[in-house]
């Protein structure tokens, strides 16, 4: 019933937060019911009552770490730019600038990426989450070019929101490896460069 759900939704949302501050700052390795339990100031028995084993809460901790990563949300200001090569650009910078202010939150993306290889599930979660991300790319690139390409060298709508999807996982990653020496304005500038040269003269 509506009246006891709301506290249950608000425990699992009070834990989740626990184990995503946990995971930042141990990697999921460290991500224990106990440790969780402590970060949420909670009792280890009360944990438990919602996630019986480590391994369920790990799971669920996934779900926050692609809403943050490879969930895609067009803003109402880039929803209204009316040219598609303009409204792919600005969304990349959307994304680009969404994951800057939280890059720890990819880290983990890549961490639960390598636990895939052993856990099927977990790769068929990502797998999921990232076709949809592509999915959301698509619907873009779609207005900006022929839905079929004239030839095999020609760019797709599929081939463009892949290597949009790609730009945006690059970017995270050389952004972590060289933080300091990153200089996004210049890695957008480029990538609109590109978007343009693609653009059919009609858009």
């Amino acid at each position: 019933m509506p009246g006891p759900r709301a506290p249950e939704e608000e425990r699992r949302e009070q834990i989740m937060n626990a184990a995503y501050e946990v995971a930042l700052r141990t990697g999921i390795d460290g991500v224990t019911l106990r440790a969780v339990a402590a970060e949420a100031k909670l009792s280890h028995g009360l944990v438990i009552f919602y996630y019986k084993q480590k391994e369920q809460l790990i799971g669920a901790l996934l779900d926050r770490v692609l809403a943050t990563t490879a969930m895609l949300h067009v803003s109402d200001d880039v929803a209204r730019i009316t040219r598609p090569p303009e409204r792919l650009g600005a969304l990349l910078r959307q994304e680009l600038g969404r994951l800057f202010r939280d890059p720890r939150g990819f880290r983990l993306f890549f961490e639960y990426w390598a636990l895939g290889v052993r856990e099927t599930a977990i790769q068929r979660r990502i797998g999921a989450a990232l076709e949809r991300y592509r999915a959301a790319f698509r619907a873009i690139a779609e207005e900006m070019l022929p839905a079929r390409a004239p030839n095999g060298t020609d760019v797709t709508p599929d081939a463009l929101a892949a290597v949009a999807v790609s730009l945006i996982n690059g970017w995270a990653v050389q952004a972590m490896i060289d933080p300091e020496r990153f200089d996004t304005d210049a890695y957008l500038a480029a990538v609109q460069n590109v978007i343009e040269r693609l653009a059919p003269t009609r858009a």
